[in-house]
């Protein structure tokens, strides 16, 4: 029933129609400030139903499969040394972490329930911000937040500076070497790869398909629908088994929310944490600091014409290679 009801929810809210062109590709000084104000799309995950059986690991991965990465090898030395190689494509396996090939993974939290120890699974991806630093302080506009909410990386643009990595309250976005535009135009110097995290299945989404992950889980743990009928339905839940939301005003508000059973500091003392597992701390907004807004407003008309000269040399490089193939 969980997943009708997630089905009727995302056909109500319009997917197909309010997944057009990214609102962060050429903002102004109000967009940085604030996000678009369009209907965003957001994913309830009701963690007390969490069996973590994987399946929304394997769909992810299989669904995916065709936008993760190929790197070229051996690897251009890159200057200076501090630009370390981030390669994962021998790695391709590991599902206990975030990784390029890897965007969804389960966190596991042994904590007291009621004075008994219980055992809960929390599948962890990308949180699509309301209002994306990833997109906002990218200085090439390779991220971008499509009118739906979900915030994509164009793997076309990317340079693999990892920007967005540091900006992200949970260090999300993940690099891969030897892959990407930097390869054509500085090998030596310009960025070190792509960056690559969870993109919601936005594709499917414009096909008006459900995200692989909700469409493969056999408990119905995500439902998605408009943000504003997701949080009522975050909201009555956790009314309902006294539990606890996270994402609701996290990082200023995120488009996916979790309800937990326990307080969320409990679990962020019980998950492990590091590269690649991201927390389950409070997070301020870091859109509201004063030096990131000043920094967005300027990166945002900068990043938009990085991003319209770099898809001009893609189609110059495009056009060279059919002339060649004539």
């Amino acid at each position: 029933m969980g997943q009708d009801i997630s089905r009727r929810a995302f056909l109500r809210g319009g997917i197909a129609a309010a997944a057009g062109v990214a609102a962060g590709s050429i903002p102004g000084a109000a967009a940085a400030a604030r996000p678009e104000e369009k209907t965003q799309l957001a994913t309830l995950l009701d963690i007390s139903k969490c069996i973590g059986c994987g399946a929304c690991v394997e769909a992810c991965q299989e669904t995916n499969a065709h936008k993760y990465p190929n790197p070229q090898k051996p690897f251009p030395k890159m200057y200076p040394d501090r630009a370390k190689v981030s390669d994962w494509s021998d790695k391709q396996d590991v599902t206990d972490r975030l990784t390029p090939y890897n965007w969804l993974y389960i966190q596991h939290a042994s904590v007291d329930m009621n004075g008994e120890e219980a055992e809960l699974t929390i599948p962890r991806r990308c949180m699509h911000c309301v209002n994306p630093p990833c997109v906002k302080l990218c200085p090439w506009g390779a991220a971008k937040q499509l009118e739906n909410g979900i915030s994509r990386i164009d793997p076309q643009i990317c340079l693999g500076g990892s920007k967005c990595n540091a900006v992200c309250p949970w260090d999300i976005p993940q690099r891969q070497t030897g892959v990407g535009l930097y390869l054509d135009i500085l090998p030596n110097f310009a960025g070190n790869g792509v960056m690559f995290k969870c993109d919601r299945c936005y594709d499917q989404i414009e096909a008006g398909q459900l995200p692989a992950c909700i469409e493969a889980c056999p408990e119905d743990v995500q439902t998605i629908g408009p943000r504003d009928d997701i949080i009522q339905k975050a909201r009555q839940l956790a009314k309902e088994t006294n539990g606890y939301i996270y994402g609701e005003t996290e990082n200023g508000g995120t488009n996916t929310l979790y309800v937990s059973p326990v307080p969320f500091e409990k679990l962020e003392a019980a998950i492990e944490k590091g590269k690649g597992k991201p927390h389950l701390a409070a997070v301020s907004d870091r859109m509201a600091d004063a030096n990131n807004l000043a920094a967005a407003m300027v990166i945002a008309p900068l990043a938009g014409i990085a991003a319209a000269a770099r898809k001009i040399y893609n189609y110059a490089q495009k056009s060279n290679k059919s002339k060649e193939r004539a």
